[in-house]
């Protein structure tokens, strides 16, 4: 006798699609990658993109192109919504914060009413090592 189980399939389980009017696009900058993330106002992740998954490897991950082609599929992503209007977030000193940016604020039809910048600064930091005494 075959026991049907009451778990559902990854098929048969259908993603909500949801219809905003603001996202967040959080960009993260790091030296060797550039990761890119869409949310909602609340902050829920909706989609992702590294430079990574676009297939990028080694010292080109960090590079401004690698990071132009993970925004345009989070922008994809983005259409997919409905938003009209962004808040972008960048975080990091990478090579790609800037062209993610510029690519974001080229898109027609998209308006971009804040960027803001959170990347961490220290300030005093740990206790210099002792002086060398000769």
């Amino acid at each position: 006798m075959a026991i049907k189980s009451k778990i559902k399939s990854k098929a048969a389980v259908k993603k909500i699609k949801r219809k905003l009017s603001l996202a967040k696009i959080f960009i993260n900058a790091a030296f060797n990658n550039t990761i890119i993330t869409l949310a909602d106002p609340n902050g829920q992740v909706l989609a992702w993109s590294t430079s990574g998954k676009m297939g990028f490897k080694g010292s080109r991950k960090s590079t401004p192109y690698a990071s132009q082609k993970a925004v345009e599929e989070i922008l994809e992503k983005l259409g997919e919504t409905g938003a009209s209007a962004v808040d972008i977030v960048v975080k990091g000193v990478g090579s790609g914060r800037d062209q993610a940016i510029r690519t974001i604020a080229s898109t027609q039809g998209l308006e971009i009413q804040s960027i803001h910048d959170v990347t961490p600064v220290p300030h005093g930091g740990v206790r210099p090592k002792k002086r060398r005494r000769v």
